[in-house]
């Protein structure tokens, strides 16, 4: 156990029995001859007092000596104690959200059996639900994005400032001649094409970072020009913004820490701002943004612009259209597969339902665009094509139960590496006065409007009524009998009792 845990046991320990014995922080402190400040670091985990202090602290709680530091707590707080001892406590990176690890064991411990019973049951959820660590690392990086509205001005910065210090000419795209030339002269890659492609259990990775003193970065040849371009732009942002914890492959199996998910996430965002300045980006969007009649035309001609894919583009956006133009957004990534639909990345800053990446099984609704996109362009499997196998459209989307709308635009298309898996992005706005203002087309009749709901399993519109149903409303009729039956209680209770 580490020195770090024992001081948070310890302090709960003095907390609840102090609180038990009905003493005031100050009035305990004056007891045993301590300063209210030391005593609350001590209750904090942050000291551990010697041993004279601690035997003065437990005569006054009427306790003995060893029950205090013992490392053992009560059968009902053993959850508490596992949780406080797990990875994921250990690596909370609390300085991020402006916390300190001393302010969950403050609340954790004012009411520890019930905590430690809350701890018991999120274990148990996430046991049931095979919820992974990395789960919980990529949910808390989501939590981070949207706090700040996943704009990160001083990644910004350094962006704009490499761009100075390398004389790249942010109003032209970046060549990926010029990306290979610093990385290589800079910083001493060496870019290997051709160990991935010789082995096939390595073809599903677009990169293999190999750190040596000479550092070897493995490059997936079956990739687009573009796609190498962010490959090489994010590895720059490792070593300018000095990340040392990252990972090692693109996209990683198994994550380690938060911190590599964090630093992974910094290098992709240093890279994205690289290629696509945000003036350039930001003017072309004003533009965009004022037709007065949707057209996929403007997305197109970006893409050309930067030389970068549709999730590249759409996803920049994400970081530039809440800063600049104070609209709420929403991003979505999902994948195709045959029949099953995945959602493998998502942002949530319009505070609206959206698919959960653990579905419990359940269909997404096939009236999503993201959904409907996979399902109208799967026929275009020519993923050597690569510009011709875009399929974009926009969709005003209206929730069936709360009407609330949202204008969303997206993109699909099949995944280089694996042309039977099809992918599609989409940007989601909501639909109110700020959008009205900001965004001249939403109400151009030429956009498809779709009634939508979360998943097929909840939705109570018929089979009539929906085409594309892939499942019974089983969840909506459980629903609807729970409701039937409480109704039912109610009237009967109201009826006995006049």
């Amino acid at each position: 156990m580490s020195t770090e845990l024992i001081n948070i046991i310890f302090g709960m320990k003095i907390r609840q029995n102090r609180i038990e014995a009905g003493l005031t922080l100050t009035e305990y402190a004056a007891l045993c001859e301590l300063s209210p400040s030391y005593v609350t670091e001590i209750e904090k985990g942050k000291k551990y007092p010697r041993p004279n202090k601690i035997r003065k602290m437990a005569e006054v709680l009427g306790k003995e000596y060893d029950e205090l530091v013992s490392i053992k707590l009560d059968p009902s707080l053993n959850y508490l104690e596992q949780a406080l001892a797990s990875p994921l406590i250990q690596r909370f990176p609390f300085d991020e959200f402006g916390l300190e690890a001393s302010d969950l064991v403050d609340l954790l411990t004012r009411a520890p059996d019930k905590a430690s019973a809350l701890l018991h049951a999120a274990l148990e959820m996430g046991r049931q639900y095979d919820m992974k660590q990395e789960h919980f690392f990529r949910a808390m990086l989501r939590s981070y994005q949207e706090i700040h509205e996943n704009y990160f001005e001083e990644l910004e910065a350094a962006a704009a400032q490499f761009a100075h210090e390398h004389q790249i000419n942010q109003t032209q795209p970046l060549h990926l001649a010029e990306l290979e030339g610093i990385l290589c002269e800079k910083y001493g890659y060496t870019l290997d094409r051709i160990n991935l492609d010789e082995n096939p259990a390595l073809s599903g990775y677009r990169s293999v970072y190999v750190k040596k003193k000479r550092p070897r970065l493995l490059l997936n040849p079956s990739l687009h020009p573009w796609q190498l371009k962010f490959l090489l732009a994010r590895e720059l942002g490792y070593q300018y913004l000095g990340l040392q914890e990252r990972s090692m492959v693109s996209t990683p199996d198994d994550v380690d820490s938060f911190t590599q998910v964090f630093n992974d996430f910094k290098a992709a965002y240093f890279g994205g701002a690289l290629l696509m300045p945000p003036a350039p980006i930001t003017d072309r969007l004003h533009t965009f943004f004022n037709l007065p009649h949707w057209t996929p035309d403007p997305l197109r001609q970006m893409l050309t612009q930067f030389e970068v894919t549709p999730e590249m583009l759409l996803y920049r956006f994400s970081e530039l259209i809440p800063q600049f133009f104070g609209l709420k957004i929403h991003f979505l990534r999902i994948h195709r597969m045959g029949d099953r639909f995945r959602l493998t990345k998502q942002l949530n800053l319009n505070q609206i339902r959206l698919p959960s990446g653990l579905s419990l099984h359940e269909h997404y609704c096939r009236r999503w665009l993201t959904v409907r996109l996979l399902r109208e362009g799967n026929g275009r499997e020519n993923a050597a094509a690569f510009s011709d196998t875009f399929h974009i459209d926009a969709q005003i989307s209206e929730y069936l139960d709360s009407h609330e709308k949202f204008l969303c635009l997206g993109f699909a298309r099949p995944l280089v590496l694996n042309s039977q898996i099809s992918s599609s992005v989409t940007l989601g706005f909501r639909l109110d006065a700020d959008l009205e203002n900001s965004i001249r087309f939403v109400h151009d009749p030429a956009i498809d409007h779709a009634i939508i709901a979360e998943t097929c399993e909840r939705c109570p519109l018929t089979e009539e009524q929906c085409k594309l149903r892939a499942a019974a409303p089983v969840l909506y009729t459980q629903q609807a009998q729970k409701k039937a039956r409480q109704q039912a209680v109610t009237q009967l209770i109201a009826r006995l009792q006049a």
